[in-house]
């Protein structure tokens, strides 16, 4: 962490221009040093003069560029009102976080997950695929930032661990505000995170409030989710180890009743709260759920099914939830062949098939 606060800048003997680098640290005394960038100037090149432990603090106003983080324990800050939106449009190089139509990357490779990077409190908006997109991360944070009507999704992660998302809005994106998994490039088994935490976002207005696909060890809890076609999805397939160990708990999830289309891998959406497919071992507890009603086949307050590939949810436990208002039932059970499931001191009125309330 830098030595200085980067929302009050109380070190001002560490804040330094964008296009000047850092001071030189005293001999026996090393420093962590705040990059200032100031509209105008680039975040990139800040961010590319930063060193394990710096701090770059974008200040308010627009900038049109895509940004890279590749470097271990860099920060990258700013309020909200400083705005990242795509650069004008020009022949880009393939492959670069811009070309790839994302706001902010962060990258790391197979074999070396960059480390520590915290990004927070910027506002990430219009891009064609991703406002933020991880891969290969370890002890990656998000928190305060604002992701919204980016095509694809909001924040996105994959081949991450033991990351943080919280406090951040996500609002208005082509598919999931919020989007962790393993790989969305091949097939594989799921992954553990180990303990990667989603916590306290706003989810608002997406196709998807959160979609956790193919993953293990991990906790979705204190959000609030509205306005979405669906709220949460946990996801698996035929790959082994199979998906679950999901924790679901203590969110808000009211009224999501956007309506979205059919896609090649999924029925269209609406009214759906939380959807348990192909996963497994999986707790989903003290929600509130409430007015989520839709005519899809994965409408529902808590929906269990198969996955599209037929792969069965088995050993989950869904308790202590309120549910209300969702149609066609609070509680749905689609997939008869899941072995195990267990649905204990819910408060709901109506439930497919009867019983489960």
């Amino acid at each position: 962490m830098t030595k200085c606060h980067v929302l009050y800048l109380a070190c001002t003997a560490a804040i330094v221009g964008t296009g000047l680098g850092a001071a030189p640290a005293a001999a026996g005394h090393p420093h962590h040093v705040t990059h200032v960038v100031r509209q105008g100037q680039s975040i990139q090149k800040a961010v590319d003069a930063a060193a394990p432990g710096d701090t770059v603090y974008v200040t308010a106003g627009t900038y049109r560029e895509s940004v890279t983080v590749a470097t271990d324990g860099v920060t990258l800050a700013g309020g909200p009102r400083a705005v990242l939106r795509p650069a004008p449009v020009k022949k880009k190089a393939v492959g670069t976080c811009a070309a790839d139509g994302n706001g902010i990357c962060v990258t790391g490779t197979k074999d070396h997950k960059v480390k520590n990077v915290t990004v927070a409190g910027l506002t990430v908006t219009g891009f064609t695929r991703n406002g933020v997109y991880a891969t290969a991360t370890d002890k990656l944070t998000v928190r305060q930032v604002t992701a919204e009507k980016n095509g694809v999704w909001g924040i996105a992660t994959e081949a991450s661990e033991r990351t943080v998302l919280r406090g951040n809005t996500a609002r208005d994106n082509g598919d999931a505000g919020l989007f962790l998994a393993n790989t969305v490039k091949e097939e594989q088994g799921a992954t553990d995170t180990r303990g990667t935490q989603v916590l306290g976002n706003r989810l608002e207005g997406n196709r998807i409030g959160v979609t956790v696909r193919r993953l293990r060890d991990l906790t979705v809890a204190h959000n609030q989710m509205t306005g979405n076609c669906a709220a949460v999805f946990v996801v698996g397939d035929e790959n082994k180890p199979k998906a679950g160990r999901v924790t679901v708990r203590d969110n808000r999830i009211v009224a999501n009743n956007k309506s979205c289309p059919k896609t090649a891998r999924l029925d269209a959406l609406q009214g759906t709260g939380i959807v348990l497919t192909g996963a497994e071992d999986s707790v989903i507890t003290r929600n509130v759920i409430r007015d989520n009603a839709g005519t899809s086949s994965l409408s529902g307050g808590i929906v269990l099914l198969k996955s599209f590939v037929g792969t069965t949810s088995d050993r989950n436990r869904i308790s202590d939830n309120t549910l209300s208002g969702n149609s066609p039932a609070d509680l749905v059970v689609t997939d008869t062949e899941g072995k195990g499931n267990t649905f204990e001191r819910n408060s709901c009125k109506a439930s497919k098939p009867a019983g489960l309330c």
